[in-house]
């Protein structure tokens, strides 16, 4: 799987010209799929994501219909049928494994779909097709048939899996095909079919990097919230972050939306993702940029159903599952959460607070649910927290989330670090908010707490986002900021410039801001004395 790109392939004109009008917003077209994002969460290339259990992912598996049809076959033909030499059905079984499959009184059109699924389950050995020694050709059930039938993890993941790879493959090459080129009298052409080889190495690339962001988009997503609108996701490949699409750009997404739709609508038929196709009345207009123009309608919003016209597309947990298997191939590092459970306490923080984890939280519950000792488990993540490098408020950070989580059962290992030098500020103010009867901190110990919660936020948001300034707002000014920040600069944290530097920039108070700088100036110089 080629990893993700910013910038998509060169395509050839399609029949989708004007599809997206000129004025075309992403944004207000099908609202904003980012939020207030830190901008260090799109810093990890692959994140961590949640999988159901193989038993749930193999139940399914077997419930998507080719499958299901494919594991009907292989046990319709038990204990032989005969075959031709190619390994083809004769007309007459045609005709009774459609009927097999459901279908009273199959057309033609029925048996080309029951022949597909034959096809299928013999590329994927549920089949298997050989010569007698009399010379008679037979299909039989393959090896693994009981196992997937029984509904083995291992043997089902297997067979789906192997399938997902075909069709991933067929898609590309289904998108990339030219029929003049492939039917007509250049097919043997040297030249024509290279140029159809270089299509299809083009629409697998596609393809490959649009999965790539739909994995990451579907790890980002709220629950619910995980399907992506098309054009979102051809925005994501055509347009450089932090970038407003022009003209052009909007010609590009609009070819892209237009290859990638029915290569989604293949991989559809398999459950890899959950897919709404393009309206195709959408090009059935004289005028196609009048008939975009109509559909997207500026001076209204879209309903959900208008935006759904022009595409979604949804990344199923089948579908995660193999992403992820490809980019693992690529030599990829795509972890799942829970991978840090066998961590001790410190480990856990440093990999975390070192990783930039989008996901940490969700890492956290599971690194706790492994554990029965509560208290153990609260006394490793404090000492996990513990240090004043640079990575350490982000530490500590986690480490009060944990602890949150564990609740009550961290008590009396919080009360062990009330008066350490690094952790004490945290647990008086952690043990207090839960009224446990604890002496408030120090003025120097409550001043090094309020720089080390800021230096956190700062390192996990790189200096940006409405997290960061809603922290800096709320900051404990008194009405004398010159006094206030003349205690903070001496405060011996390894972030105290970079904290007051951020003050200065963020606060909207210009007497605090103009203070914050003077005070950061006064700790660089200090940090330069040593």
């Amino acid at each position: 799987m080629a990893g993700r790109s910013r910038n998509t392939p060169e395509q050839q004109p399609s029949d989708a010209e004007g599809l997206l009008p000129a004025d075309y917003d992403l944004a207000e077209l099908y609202g904003s799929q980012s939020g207030d994002e830190d901008p260090d969460d799109t810093a990890v290339l692959v994140p961590p994501i949640v999988l159901p259990a193989d038993r749930e992912l193999a139940d399914a598996a077997l419930a998507v219909p080719l499958i299901a049809r494919v594991v009907a076959l292989g046990r319709w033909v038990d204990p032989h049928r005969d075959v031709d030499e190619h390994g083809d059905l004769g007309p007459e079984d045609r005709v009774r494994a459609a009927r097999m499959l459901g279908i009273e009184d199959p057309d033609e059109e029925d048996v080309v779909e029951a022949m597909r699924a034959w096809a299928l389950a013999c590329d994927l050995g549920v089949v298997e097709t050989g010569t007698t020694e009399g010379g008679t050709h037979i299909a039989v059930p393959g090896p693994d048939l009981p196992a997937i039938e029984a509904g083995d993890p291992e043997a089902v993941l297997g067979l789906w899996f192997e399938a997902a790879e075909l069709v991933r493959e067929l898609a590309a090459e289904a998108e990339s095909v030219d029929p003049e080129v492939v039917e007509g009298s250049e097919r043997d052409d040297p030249e024509g079919l290279a140029e159809v080889e270089d299509a299809r190495d083009q629409a697998a690339e596609i393809l490959d990097e649009a999965l790539h962001v739909l994995y990451e988009a579907t790890a980002f997503a709220e629950p619910g919230a995980e399907t992506v609108p098309l054009g979102v996701l051809a925005a994501l490949l055509v347009v450089p972050e932090g970038e407003e699409p022009d003209e052009e750009m909007l010609g590009e997404i609009t070819d892209l939306m237009v290859v990638l739709d029915p290569m989604l609508g293949d991989l559809a038929e398999l459950g890899l993702v959950e897919h709404t196709p393009i309206d195709p009345e959408l090009f059935e207009e004289e005028d196609d940029a009048t008939a975009a123009a109509g559909a997207v309608d500026t001076d209204h919003p879209l309903t959900d159903e208008d935006a759904a016209r022009f595409g979604t597309v949804r990344l199923t947990p089948l579908g995660q599952y193999a992403v992820r298997e490809w980019l693992i191939a690529d030599g990829f590092d795509a972890p799942l959460v829970g991978d840090l459970a066998e961590l001790d306490g410190p480990a856990l923080l440093r990999t975390l607070a070192e990783n930039g984890a989008r996901l940490a939280e969700p890492e956290l519950k599971a690194w706790l649910a492994a554990r029965e000792d509560a208290v153990g488990a609260a006394r490793e993540l404090l000492s996990g927290g513990r240090g004043r490098d640079v990575q350490s408020p982000v530490r500590r950070y986690y480490c009060g989330i944990a602890l949150g989580d564990l609740g009550a059962a961290a008590v009396p290992a919080v009360r062990e670090v009330v008066d350490d030098p690094e952790l004490g500020g945290l647990a008086r103010e952690w043990l207090r908010a839960r009224d446990e009867d604890v002496e408030a901190a120090e003025r120097s110990v409550a001043l090094w707490r309020v720089v080390d919660s800021v230096a956190a936020v700062l390192l996990l948001t790189a200096g940006e986002g409405g997290r960061l300034q809603a922290l800096v707002a709320d900051l404990p000014v008194t009405d004398n900021p010159a006094s206030y920040f003349g205690e903070v600069w001496r405060v011996p944290h390894p972030l105290t410039v970079e904290v007051l530097e951020v003050v200065g920039a963020l606060h909207l108070d210009r007497k605090v801001a103009k203070e914050a700088r003077r005070a950061a100036i006064k700790a660089r110089s200090l940090r330069a004395q040593g």
